[in-house]
């Protein structure tokens, strides 16, 4: 029977002599050689799965920084939409107090588009996050579209209502101290009481009367009362009515612009000193001017006044 064949590994020393000798069958070191040619072929098929892993987690790690930056993005997003919403919703608030002196008949119709609250984001996915903010936005543009129309028909209100605001008689005649106020009053000629039915400014002979809104001449002469008076229609059943002067600077039918000067203060008629005596009339009845004026400080009243 033949001997099995050894395999010898020797190591010397650079002079030649023996440091260790290594013996092993044959059938060891083919044992090992062919266990080293199965480890480098599975290597060869291993390494691209492996380089494809190590791309992939490289990926997924640069795919989770930008998911953290979208969430962050999408949590601002809902943070401004909660603020535009608040925003919108104080303008209803806003829109009902200035609807409201023309009374409820003048509102318009309202759709009631409605704005949901915040929702929880709590366990879900990017794409279950996108659908309630799109939501929040569709119902977001509802409902400013329908406040844009909310102010459209203000502005068209207000473009009607305008004509009339701009014909009232809004501004002081002259500036001087109120001698006499609208309403019940002492009578300077009796020792009863009378409704005055104007204010009585004070002011210098020969002060500039200037029109309070524009209108048109309709009586310019003598009154029995008032002496020397003119009468301006503004429109709308509105009239103004200046006594005492001391002469008139238009003529009848002649049209005037808010701030002519349509006359100088005097002392004419049955008056106790220099003034004017301002009236403004609506279908005929006299109602009182501080109703009419919207300049914000005015003449204060006076304690003592000539009539």
């Amino acid at each position: 029977m033949a001997k099995p064949k050894q395999f010898n590994l020797l190591m010397v020393r650079d002079d030649g002599s023996r440091v260790l000798r290594l013996s092993a069958p044959g059938w060891v070191v083919g044992a090992v050689v062919g266990g080293l040619a199965v480890t480098l072929v599975g290597l060869a098929f291993i390494y691209p799965d492996y380089v494809s892993l190590r791309h992939q987690r490289s990926t997924f790690t640069a795919l989770s920084s930008r998911l953290q930056s979208q969430q962050v993005l999408l949590d601002a997003s809902r943070s401004r939409l909660r603020e535009i919403r608040g925003e919108v919703d104080s303008w209803r608030d806003l829109h009902t107090k200035i609807w409201e002196p023309f009374g409820p008949e003048a509102l318009p119709a309202k759709r009631g588009t409605g704005i949901g609250g915040g929702s929880n984001t709590a366990g879900t996915t990017p794409e279950a996050d996108r659908a309630p903010v799109k939501e929040e936005m569709d119902r977001l543009l509802g409902i400013v579209r329908e406040e844009g129309e909310s102010i459209r028909s203000l502005e068209r209100f207000l473009g009607r209502a305008s004509r009339v605001l701009a014909s009232l008689p809004s501004r002081w005649p002259v500036r001087g101290p109120v001698n006499s106020d609208f309403g019940q009053r002492r009578s300077p000629w009796a020792p009863n009481s009378e409704f005055h039915s104007g204010i009585d400014i004070g002011a210098a002979i020969g002060t500039a009367v200037k029109a309070p809104a524009p209108g048109v001449v309709v009586f310019a002469g003598q009154h029995p009362e008032y002496g020397i008076t003119l009468i301006l229609d503004h429109g709308n059943d509105t009239k103004s009515l200046y006594g005492h002067l001391s002469k008139v600077s238009v003529a009848v039918d002649q049209q005037v612009q808010r701030g002519d000067t349509v006359a100088l203060t005097g002392n004419t008629g049955r008056s106790s000193g220099p003034h004017l005596h301002y009236e403004i009339q609506v279908k005929g009845q006299p109602v009182n001017p501080h109703s009419y004026i919207w300049e914000e400080s005015g003449p204060a009243v006076a304690k003592s006044s000539p009539r």
